[in-house]
């Protein structure tokens, strides 16, 4: 949408230059002299800034001022006057101007504070919109398992606190949604939650995400640029996938959380926040520890309070409330308002090796292509549709008198399943009577090649 500017001033003339000026730069004008002309623009036309004279006639611009912010809190408001004093500028301030110009002002300028003030608008209208988004759609864990029970029970006892917390589980469990969740249950719920994906930055720009930069502080950097602890400040950080953060990165971090306090990067200013830590791996971070790859002093600084969260398949009991809430999220675009007894029973027997995201996926994909308002098994993917294997002739499982483990079995039957089909996957998959990615998280839990 193009900007909307209103102009109050009481100077026909003044008008009229503002006017002119703004719509050369590609912005829709609003112009009056009366205060009160102006309130009932602001009823009706939505500006996106109103640049107000200070001195008028009738209703002066501090009188203007109090009653926009009433009419909407979060419009820019740029205050012009040929009789600027410190204390009308700090008084225009405190009750919610923007910025302040004196008359006669550089155009330049007033252009800027423009340009600045629209950016910064949209920024904060986005990010209350994510949060509104976030609150509504991903903070609430879905289920009444007593895997989920329990994971719940921990989220209520450590939210009121202000712990570090570690989020382990398989890809796709819904960490980050445990992170909301502690978040929102706690005294810094209207504060910000940032979350940083550790694994999808190199070394260098994370230690700028994280900290921040200085202008000229490398190649690139041409402004001054805060990092996610200033942003997370009174609020939560949360660090996705720690254990993908490089070693150096891990020194770094461990002071943080010891002294409280960091530099920007080429900066020398010390800063100090107030931020809550959670974490979380779908790694095994003992093993990362062994391997050297992950610090132990900082695995124990993040793991005051631990949280796994379990696999969908030891939770099966929640797939018909999450199918329930997906469906109910997609009926909007796709018209589904249903799923089929035969297609629920499919789902219920699936491993699900990308747990409920890769649930959340199917659903999608069967919306899409279904003919009516109801999933059906038709409409899920065909391995879900693939029977079990039935033993032939060619096929005798023997059980030695030592007895064999069932784990020992299962990668057995994989390897042979595998040498039958000469190495293709999907057939030995359908060998098993399993999916492909059913199979494939089998092969990784055996260590097979």
């Amino acid at each position: 949408m193009i900007p909307k500017i209103l102009v109050i001033d009481d100077e026909e003339h003044m008008c009229w230059a503002l006017e002119r000026a703004m719509k050369q730069e590609g912005y829709q004008v609003l112009t009056t002299t009366r205060g009160r002309t102006g309130l009932d623009l602001i009823r009706e036309e939505a500006p996106s800034l109103i640049i107000l004279d200070l001195k008028m006639p009738e209703m002066d611009g501090m009188e203007v001022l109090k009653k926009a912010k009433e009419l909407n809190p979060k419009l820019p408001v740029v205050m012009l006057t040929a009789h600027g004093t410190i204390e009308t500028a700090i008084e225009a301030m405190k009750i919610g101007a923007t910025d302040y110009l004196a008359k006669p002002f550089d155009l330049d300028e007033l252009k800027m504070v423009i340009r600045q003030n629209l950016v910064m608008s949209q920024l904060v209208s986005e990010v209350n919109f994510l949060r509104s988004e976030l609150t509504k759609k991903y903070w609430k864990m879905i289920g009444e398992s007593p895997a989920l029970k329990e994971v719940l029970y921990l989220i209520e006892k450590v939210s009121s606190s202000n712990a570090a917390v570690l989020i382990t589980g398989e890809s796709g469990t819904g960490k980050e949604v445990a992170a909301v969740a502690i978040h929102k249950n706690s005294p810094r719920r209207d504060h910000p939650f940032v979350p940083v994906n550790c694994a999808a930055l190199p070394e260098n720009l994370l230690e700028s995400e994280l900290f921040g930069h200085e202008k000229g502080a490398f190649t690139g950097a041409v402004a001054r640029k805060l990092g996610r602890f200033e942003m997370a400040d009174r609020g939560t950080l949360f660090l996705d996938e720690i254990t993908e953060m490089p070693l150096s990165m891990q020194v770094k971090l461990l002071r943080v959380l010891q002294e409280k306090s960091f530099e920007r990067v080429g900066g020398n200013e010390t800063l100090h926040v107030d931020v809550r830590i959670i974490a979380a791996s779908n790694r095994d971070i003992n093993s990362a520890i062994e391997k050297g790859l992950f610090r132990e002093d900082l695995y124990y600084r993040l793991n005051v309070v631990h949280i796994n969260l379990p696999p969908l398949r030891e939770r099966k009991e929640d797939i018909p409330l999450l199918t329930s809430h997906f469906i109910e999220k997609l009926r909007p675009t796709y018209l589904v308002n249903g799923i089929s007894n035969g297609a629920m029973k499919l789902l219920m027997k699936y491993h699900w090796p990308g747990n409920i995201r890769e649930l959340q996926n199917v659903l999608e994909r069967a919306a899409i292509i279904s003919h009516s308002n109801e999933i059906t098994v038709e409409d899920l993917p065909k391995e879900f549709q693939i029977g079990p294997a039935k033993p032939g002739a060619d096929m005798v499982v023997g059980l030695p008198e030592g007895g064999i483990s069932l784990e020992d079995l299962e990668k057995e039957l994989i390897i042979k399943a595998l040498e039958k089909s000469k190495g293709n996957q999907t057939r030995a998959a359908q060998l098993l009577g399993i999916t492909r990615s059913a199979l494939l998280y089998r092969i990784q839990k055996h260590g097979l090649s």
